[in-house]
């Protein structure tokens, strides 16, 4: 396997730059996910890792050798698409050596590669079935087995599960993880749908706008967000966020008035903050429950509670029109239009700036 680099990649179309100077490590054996919303610019990146876009500027290398120049069939990499792109007159076996055949791999070697995919991928039954008689997993999963049986340097897959439905999603993500640790094989994949990202990926890369937000594990960029798109992004239902002005700041934290009766003094201290700024609190909505029973209290309106048997999350409207939602237990009797409170400890709070940057929880007592 191989390890991918990009130097300060850019890419425009015409005018219009895409990507602005993305810098990004992948090593060895890793599966990196790039996630985003429409329009970032992640699958953009990986059509470049692929070579089927080309560079404005930057350098990028996959195994330690820069393939700026290299056609996409020399780079050592693989690519399973959204849409299953399988030769609907050809089988099972035929649709994942083709690739093979194509690139003149001796007959015996090739039958032992498709086989053997198939084995993994739990294919053997059906490899002599056409397409139009698999169902949509099963049809991913041939898709998957044609890369594999190349034998890349390089997995690459742009929203592969984007077709299913809701179950089979599921299970073609367990399959893909289960893959990809019996291969341990290089793998990069773009994806919106940030619960992929948080249960695949080994890191994540968080894109907005054609910049990279933030790169980590799934539970660092979940529990230590660095700005609030990130915070917003990661984590479903998505984090609350709640509007507040700095009125009082010293080392040991500060005094944020959050439009309820009295201001509150959380230990973010050490900030850059002072007293008239803008901040923003976010709160997770596990960290945010019914009632009045923690340090922060938050009052409004229930507008609809949904109730999932384990849990039930309502959606509380404040007065000034922002709508939180608390993570209750299932059998929760909140009714819709009632007031409502409410609440959490402060020691789950994430506070961010004007800017949306994250401010670090630091305090005297925390030096010490």
């Amino acid at each position: 396997m191989a390890d991918v680099s990009l130097r300060a990649i850019k890419k425009s179309f015409g005018k219009v730059e895409i990507l602005h100077g993305i810098s990004l490590d992948v090593m060895d054996g890793e599966f990196v996910v790039f996630v985003g919303p429409s329009g970032c610019g992640k699958s953009t990146a990986l059509r470049i890792i692929a070579g089927l876009e080309e560079i404005t500027s930057g350098e990028l290398y996959i195994g330690g050798k820069l393939v700026n120049q290299i056609p996409p069939a020399e780079r050592g990499i693989a690519m399973v698409f959204q849409s299953y792109a399988l030769y609907p007159h050809m089988t099972v076996y035929k649709n994942m050596a083709f690739g093979l055949k194509f690139a003149k791999t001796d007959k015996d070697a090739a039958d032992k590669r498709v086989r053997q995919a198939a084995e993994i991928l739990q294919l053997t039954p059906y490899l002599d079935r056409k397409p139009r008689d698999l169902s949509g997993g099963q049809r991913q999963r041939v898709a998957i087995g044609r890369a594999i049986v190349r034998e890349p340097a390089v997995f690459l897959f742009d929203e592969p599960l984007s077709n299913l439905d809701a179950a089979l999603r599921i299970n073609t993500r367990i399959e893909i993880a289960k893959l990809h640790r019996q291969l341990n094989a290089t793998t990069i994949y773009v994806t919106h749908d940030q619960v992929e990202a948080m249960t695949l990926a080994s890191k994540i890369v968080v894109m907005n706008q054609g910049r990279v937000e933030q790169v980590g594990a799934p539970l660092e960029l979940y529990h230590h967000p660095q700005n609030q798109f990130v915070a917003g992004f990661i984590g479903s239902p998505k984090m609350n966020f709640v509007k507040a002005t700095v009125t009082a700041a010293d080392a040991s934290g500060l005094t944020v008035d959050f439009g309820e009766a009295k201001p509150m003094s959380i230990p973010f201290g050490g900030t850059t903050a002072k007293t008239g700024d803008s901040v923003t609190l976010g709160i997770r909505p596990e960290h945010l429950g019914e009632g009045a029973g923690h340090a922060m209290v938050l009052t409004g309106t229930v507008e609809a509670v949904e109730h999932l048997g384990e849990a039930s999350y309502v959606h509380v409207r404040r007065d000034d029109g922002v709508i939180l939602t608390a993570r209750s237990p299932g059998d929760s009797r909140a009714e819709i239009g009632a007031k409502a409170a409410v609440s959490t400890d402060i020691a789950h709070l994430h506070l961010f700036d004007a800017q949306g940057q994250a401010f670090a929880r630091h305090s005297k007592a925390d030096a010490a």
